[in-house]
């Protein structure tokens, strides 16, 4: 007796139409619980500080709160690669700085492709640097420091806050442009190097302005010899930029994005972006990031498509900048 396969198609169909509506129903019911942001980086550190703050008011205007959890190791790889594998649901996302797009120049064998193992919420905020030093260094002014740099060379350290990380990127660059070789000194984060330089520890670091301004601001634990950015900060207008102390085209600004899995439905990152522009918009959160002399990007880059350009763009930059620089990947 033969069987009739026929009616498998038709069955097929009717289920996945079934399947449909259940679909939307969880789609616009989410979140139904709490969401979770990895920050690849150490507690009390100058992303942490950042998804900490913007993670209050996206989960207001979600409904359910966002809890920060700092999976750190291996430059940032390591939470990056957890969201890359995490179920694409919306209840694990990425917060993540430039890094993002200098990894694949500074890592042979990632786990993680930064451009196709995610999906885009948008870009959230813009953080300058500060170089740094003990406050017993021998210079007293940026001419000082590179004369003395340039003359000490690998006796000199700088500290950063580990293989991959912005300060670690900012003292290479450092190094590039003023044509010295320093000797590196990498910690667990940026809060560690930080209290070494205000202990004396070591010599120089540049870091982001979350952690920074209050220290140059209080005055007696660091010296402060110039600012990464293309102008001087409102924060700090005292202290002028490198660039205009010589280091002609010096600059570090330090971007950061929210990222989901790959795979995560439209109408679940709709909300994440909405959620996002209404963060960015906070009066109480600007307030306190501007005191830091950190800007909330403007609407029209807290978008998907405005943070995919920024990190197609600034892959490209930064891998030419990196190789110049002499910098291989590990």
């Amino acid at each position: 007796m033969k069987t009739s396969h026929r009616w498998l198609p038709a069955t097929l169909a009717a289920f996945a139409v079934a399947a449909i509506p259940a679909l939307a129903i969880a789609q616009a019911a989410w979140p139904d619980k709490p969401i979770t942001l990895v920050v690849p980086y150490a507690a009390g550190g100058p992303t942490d500080v950042g998804a900490r703050l913007i993670a209050l008011p996206m989960g207001k205007s979600l409904g359910k709160p966002i809890i920060v959890e700092n999976t750190v190791g291996a430059g940032g790889t390591l939470g990056t690669a957890r969201v890359a594998r995490a179920a694409p649901n919306g209840y694990t996302i990425l917060m993540h700085h430039l890094g993002m797009s200098t990894a694949p120049a500074l890592y042979k064998k990632l786990p993680f492709d930064p451009l196709k193992d995610f999906e885009y919420v948008g870009q959230v905020m813009d953080v300058p640097m500060t170089l740094l030093s003990r406050k017993d260094f021998p210079a007293n002014n940026f001419a000082e420091l590179l004369a003395y740099v340039r003359l000490n060379k690998e006796k000199v350290t700088i500290a950063n806050a580990g293989p991959g990380a912005v300060s670690q990127l900012c003292g290479l660059l450092l190094e590039h442009q003023m044509g010295v070789t320093l000797t590196q000194v990498p910690y667990k984060g940026s809060a560690p190097a930080l209290n070494d330089l205000m202990g004396g520890q070591v010599d120089l670091l540049c870091d982001q302005t979350t952690q920074t301004v209050p220290v140059v601001k209080d005055g007696s634990r660091v010296k402060v010899f110039g600012v990464t950015t293309a102008k001087r900060l409102p924060a700090l207008p005292n202290v002028p930029t490198l660039d205009e102390q010589g280091l002609k085209g010096f600059e570090v600004l330090v971007w950061n994005g929210i990222y989901a899995p790959k795979g995560t439905p439209k109408p679940i990152l709709d909300k994440l972006n909405d959620a996002l522009r209404a963060a960015v918009q906070d009066d109480d959160v600007k307030k306190r990031l501007g005191e830091l002399s950190v800007d909330l990007v403007p609407l029209n880059k807290a978008t998907p498509a405005s943070l995919r350009a920024q990190l197609e763009a600034e892959s490209t930059r930064w891998s030419k900048t990196l190789r110049a620089a002499g910098v291989e990947a590990e």
